[in-house]
């Protein structure tokens, strides 16, 4: 995990972020990419960019986002294998990181951004800066331009003010978002933040009985998808005897594929999808 900035300028309204981290500061790109060399020299193949908000990269120090021009520099970075990218903010997002993403084979098709809902009233209330509508037209851009990717989200249930509407609201977007992972979570009352005083607090029964729907649907999604790949040949690289991942899983939070013991940990393998179990693959 390489942190390239610290600290946030967004004003959502459950999170406590700001207050605790300060304001958003950008990691040179000189001092990201001097990190970067030296775990590979220890023997780093996978590096995920993390931020609390990594589409902001740059604003502060470059005055214009530079997420792009910092992955191409670290795509250059020789005996990086790949390259992952977490924890983008959907409003404004830059669409040139998906150009250089499409350019460079170390840099995974993948993405982590977070969403947080579906329902335009809640997004608008959470203070996101953006509606359902902008959302999707983002996720059709994001897969005209890479057709292949995998993308993960984090949706937030129960959040002050979330009717049944506003669930019913998720769940299609859910449906029709289709994507490959998604985390919910309840919303949890931080001390100082906007949400804490608002009207409308969901009850904590309620909050579980929505999670579990929404964890029922997203579950059928990704089996769907997961099935898509069975008698396909994935690279994968291996984390554990037994266990790799391809560029559609990012460690610890995705599935994983179930490869052959005798493959050597630390390396990278193709290998063709013979079954699945769970959320997991099986290659043979």
């Amino acid at each position: 995990y390489l942190k390239i900035s610290e600290g946030c300028d967004r004003p959502c309204t459950f999170c406590a972020i700001p207050l605790m981290r300060g304001k958003h500061v950008s990691k040179p790109i000189e001092e990201i990419l001097l990190e970067a060399k030296n775990l590979v020299k220890n023997g780093t193949k996978e590096i995920l960019l993390i931020a609390q908000d990594s589409t902001y990269y740059g604003l502060d120090i470059y005055k214009k986002r530079a997420l792009a021009d910092l992955m191409h520099q670290l795509a250059d970075v020789e005996g990086l294998d790949w390259i992952r990218l977490h924890y983008a903010f959907p409003s404004g997002f830059p669409m040139d990181v998906l150009d250089v993403m499409a350019k460079r084979n170390n840099i995974c098709n993948y993405l982590d951004i977070p969403l947080q809902h579906g329902s335009t009233r809640m997004l608008e209330l959470m203070r996101r800066g953006t509606t359902r509508e902008k959302t999707e037209a983002l996720l059709n851009d994001i897969r005209e331009k890479i057709p292949k990717i995998a993308i993960r989200t984090t949706l937030i249930v129960g959040h002050p003010g979330e009717t049944e509407e506003d669930h019913d609201q998720l769940l299609s977007f859910v449906e029709q978002a289709q994507l490959d992972w998604c985390g919910f979570f309840a919303y949890s009352p931080e001390d100082g933040t906007y949400a804490v005083d608002l009207d409308g607090q969901v009850p904590e029964g309620l909050m579980r009985e929505r999670l579990l729907e929404l964890s029922e649907m997203q579950d059928n999604i990704t089996a769907r998808r997961r099935d898509d790949l069975i008698g396909r040949t994935l690279n994968v690289l291996v984390d554990e005897p037994g266990e790799a991942r391809s560029h559609r899983e990012a460690p610890e939070i995705d599935g994983i594929i179930e490869v052959p013991q005798a493959l050597v940990v630390g390396e990278f393998y193709d290998v063709e999808i013979t079954s699945a179990m769970g959320p997991d693959l099986v290659a043979g």
